[in-house]
């Protein structure tokens, strides 16, 4: 599909990712309907873009009668709402309706104004703890927790639908984003921006177990164009695509690499008990992107933690001050 002049809706659309992807979808011409209840996203977050090319709507995508209005006209959509993993831990039956139970009602709905393309952005947590690296689209998912195993039931249903009906959806896996926008507040904080902000405040880092764990880190401008490039290609209708790096990187060294780039050499990392449910390791193959979609991840992880620094340094509020609604044990039991 051709993106200039698409009409394009995407849920979560203010939150770390999404508003991500709603800069670059208006920069190659698309109109954009964000949709998002807030409860992770920031309205800030899409400050700047035209009005006449962006319409924010604030709604809960459980809502299955006023999405079908603000779905309507649409040429794809691309899904992203959801809660997050930490949440999952102490609110299961409401982490399970948002990211599983919506997302089949918004397919319903998909399909019954005739949208182009359905884009589901599932998650790497669906693949649980790696017993062989680097995972394939094919790996077995087994998922740790609530969030994971919800997010798996969407995938489920996205390709049931095509399947089924033969209706044009597609499965994007992204793995461990981070970038400008991230979150380090509340049960969204991720573990780099937590790191980062800690060092820049002259804190000690803080690992959840033994800091072995091992996570394919990929940056935000590169997770967001996977995505989109998804959507796009006619080529990746009723497939599952990982988005990631293709790099392994463990805890303990991401600490040395984040240390390195806040200039604290004598930076410190102490270690906590482990988070229920922690996935071990994680590292994406990333071939089939490649084939299908050109995908080509342009930041390292060097580069990507001093841009997100330079962006924190922007920041009207310092790294202390951000650090105020940090939540260190971030997860409800």
């Amino acid at each position: 599909m051709k993106a200039n002049g698409l009409n394009v809706l995407v849920t979560g659309g203010a939150g770390f990712i999404g508003s991500e992807m709603v800069h670059q979808l208006i920069a190659i011409g698309c109109r954009v309907v964000v949709v998002d209840n807030l409860s992770n996203g920031k309205k800030e977050n899409l400050k700047g873009l035209p009005k006449d090319k962006v319409r924010f709507v604030k709604e809960d995508v459980r809502d299955a009668g006023r999405m079908t209005k603000l779905m309507r006209g649409s040429d794809i959509v691309f899904h992203l709402a959801c809660l997050g993993v930490r949440h999952s831990l102490g609110f299961p039956l409401e982490n399970h309706d948002v990211n599983a139970t919506a997302t089949l009602g918004l397919l319903s709905v998909a399909k019954n104004e005739n949208i182009k393309r359905f884009v589901y952005v599932s998650s790497s947590e669906v693949f649980g703890t790696a017993r062989w690296v680097p995972m394939t689209e094919d790996y077995p998912p087994s998922p740790m927790t609530v969030y994971g195993a919800s997010k798996l039931a969407g995938e489920c249903y996205t390709r049931a639908f095509w399947h089924s009906y033969e209706y044009p959806t597609v499965v994007v896996r992204p793995f461990n984003t981070y970038g400008p926008r991230c979150h380090h507040e509340g049960d969204s904080g991720e573990v780099i921006p937590k790191f980062l902000l800690r060092c820049m405040s002259g804190k000690p880092m803080i690992a959840f177990g033994d800091g072995c764990q091992t996570r394919d880190f990929t940056f935000v401008s590169d997770t967001a164009y996977g995505i989109i490039q998804a959507g796009l290609h006619d080529n990746a209708i009723g497939t599952t695509i990982n988005i990631g790096s293709g790099r392994e990187v463990s805890i303990n060294d991401l600490a040395k690499k984040v240390a390195a780039v806040a200039k604290r050499p004598d930076a410190t990392l102490i270690y906590e008990k482990a988070r229920p449910g922690d996935v071990l390791r994680l590292c994406a193959d990333i071939r089939k992107a490649r084939m299908i979609l050109g995908f080509r991840p342009k930041v390292t992880l060097s580069q990507g933690l001093k841009q997100l620094k330079e962006w924190y340094m922007t920041m009207k509020q310092s790294p202390e001050e951000l650090l105020k609604s940090e939540i260190v044990r971030n997860w409800g039991i």
